[in-house]
């Protein structure tokens, strides 16, 4: 039978994982004959994503918001199906659930704007298991038909590499098994081989975030000390003298060199050591430009404020966050969702025959939104206020709970 028939209907769990190395070795020099698509310039761009989620703070908190969004609480699908439901709590032989599995591919399609998903089966099609690629390993082939994995891009040859397919062609693995990619990529006009994150523009406001953080961390190392000259009078006969006196002075009066300038020089008679402070005007500025850039990050990746941690100038408000998280959801997160999921769907059906129209995530907002019909006792006990114990009402109310 050709691995891209379709065979008859089978159990499609089976426990198999990656620890194996199953794939074909690649073994080409990256420099001398590319058989990729650079990512990047220097075909480094992933890194550069990575190290900046990792320094900016709000950057980081929304990405990891918007997976956890994405992911939902679980996969439901119908449960009489036991073949689809199996599947949607047991993804692969390494414990992953389904619901683990989309988390970690959009987590990376946030942050890359690619992600990818290998799917594993053999040739009878008498099991399916998914397992999440880590985008930052995985390349374009020059002929775009397969997936070049390495676990270092910096290296200057690919013979560690392996390679992959791209859906919906199957190839044999060393290990028996056939197998084959999804890329998952965000549309960009001029970029054909790799998506663009959504929140290109905001790159820079970014780093300016994360460079305001570190301004103010540099003046709470200082404690907060003025930065300065010091004019220091010593007479010195040589360098190795001042020199010594001016690293005295540092452990004295510095504590960290750098923090103040020490200027040794010989003084009149009417004059004496001194301290000149060298003040800045601008922290307001800095201030502003810290807001500012946390503003531009939660637009440039289209989000909203109160689902990102931060609040309005008004305050926390409930209703705002169920506001929020509803636009998110019909314009973000639904889409994104069934954009993970129509492969998934497809592949069940064209090569296992199993219908899958009834896999969906599981979507619950942040807030619970309370009863209407609920009295103000009830209201005041379930959001932990006090309340009225001898209320007649509420005895039945508590009886019932």
């Amino acid at each position: 039978m050709s691995p891209n028939q379709n065979p008859p209907k089978k159990s499609i769990l089976r426990v198999i994982n990656n620890r194996s190395d199953p794939y074909f070795r690649t073994g080409t020099p990256i420099g001398s004959n590319p058989l990729f698509w650079k990512w990047g310039e220097n075909n480094l761009f992933p890194h550069a994503l990575s190290l900046l989620s990792r320094r900016s703070t709000v950057h980081r908190r929304i990405m990891s918001d918007k997976a956890n969004y994405i992911a939902g609480k679980g996969v439901a699908c119908d449960s009489r199906d036991s073949r689809l439901a199996q599947f949607a709590e047991a993804a692969n032989g390494s414990g992953e659930s389904l619901r683990q599995v989309f988390r970690k591919t959009a987590f990376d399609k946030m942050l890359f704007g690619n992600s990818f998903l290998e799917i594993v089966t053999d040739s009878r099609r008498s099991f399916l298991s998914v397992f999440h690629q880590d985008a930052s390993r995985c390349r374009l082939s020059k002929d775009k038909h397969h997936i070049l994995l390495h676990h270092d891009w910096r290296s200057n040859t690919l013979r560690d590499g392996r390679k992959i397919p791209l859906y919906p062609v199957f190839e044999k693995a060393r290990d028996g098994t056939f197998r084959s990619m999804i890329h998952f990529k965000e549309y960009e006009p001029m970029f054909e081989n790799y998506g663009i994150p959504s929140y290109i523009a905001g790159m820079n406001v970014s780093a300016i975030a994360y460079k305001t953080d570190k301004w103010n961390i540099s003046r709470l190392d200082r404690s907060f000390q003025l930065s300065g000259i010091m004019m220091l009078d010593a007479d010195v006969d040589n360098d190795a003298e001042a020199e010594y006196i001016l690293r005295q002075a540092e452990e004295k009066f510095a504590g960290k060199p750098g923090q103040v300038m020490f200027l040794i020089k010989g003084m009149d008679e009417n004059e004496n050591s001194k301290f000149i402070p060298v003040t800045a005007a601008n922290e307001g500025d800095w201030k502003e430009l810290h807001l500012q850039a946390t503003n531009d990050i939660v637009v440039a990746h289209s989000w909203y404020r109160t689902l990102s941690g931060l609040e309005y100038s008004a305050g926390f408000s409930a209703e705002r966050i169920m506001h929020e998280y509803e636009i998110a959801l019909n314009t973000l997160i639904l889409p994104e969702q069934q954009e993970l999921l129509e492969p998934l769907r497809e592949i069940l059906e064209n090569q296992f025959g199993i219908d899958a129209s009834s896999l969906q995530v599981v979507n619950r907002p942040p807030r619970e939104p309370r009863p209407g019909y609920m009295r103000v006792w009830e209201a005041r006990k379930a959001d932990g206020l006090p309340f009225d114990e001898n209320d007649p009402g509420q005895q039945v109310f508590l009886s019932q709970m």
